[in-house]
């Protein structure tokens, strides 16, 4: 495994990792919680470097990498919406958005195309991964509600995005 794929694989292990010191509740937890996230973050833009700069982009980063974001992402806001921070609609609209891209990856990979990320899609990745973190602090509703709202919209843009885009891969007539 090159070292690009071994930064994607750290980002899954982080997430175990993340939840536990939240679920502990220890004093400051939401600070650690805060600074293993940014951590993982960081894999994300550390591994998509090394594999573009050393030539390790491999069909397995391709599919993995996002997948490791994906889950990173639902974990910290299934957490908020437990917390009651984050409303369970806009969790499920990301989670939906995730999984129909998914589907679209799953029916590119059965034609033998891998689907790397769009533009789109990773403006999307890096606007939640930096406002997320955010949600830990305590913040007036209004900026919470600025925080959700500029969660959604680049989630919906992207995922529409991502569905023309890549509509070729999807037999409409059966």
């Amino acid at each position: 495994m090159n070292t690009a794929n071994k930064l994607t694989m750290l980002r899954v292990a982080l997430i175990p990792v993340f939840l536990t010191v939240l679920y502990i509740g220890f004093p400051f937890s939401n600070y650690a919680a805060i600074v293993i996230f940014i951590v993982a973050g960081v894999t994300d833009i550390v591994d998509g470097y090394i594999a573009r700069s050393r030539g390790q982009v491999t069909d397995f980063g391709k599919l993995m990498d996002p997948l490791a974001d994906k889950m990173l992402v639902v974990s910290a806001m299934l957490w908020f919406v437990e917390q009651g921070v984050f409303p369970a609609w806009a969790a499920l609209v990301v989670l939906i958005r995730e999984f129909m891209i998914t589907a679209v990856r799953m029916i590119a990979r059965g034609k033998g195309r891998v689907i790397s990320a769009g533009m789109l899609g990773k403006i999307k990745t890096v606007v939640t991964m930096v406002i997320l973190p955010f949600l830990f602090l305590p913040l007036e509703q209004w900026m919470v509600y600025s925080c959700v709202g500029a969660i959604v919209l680049t989630t919906v843009v992207s995922g529409v995005e991502y569905v023309i885009k890549n509509r070729d891969v999807m037999d409409w007539k059966t």
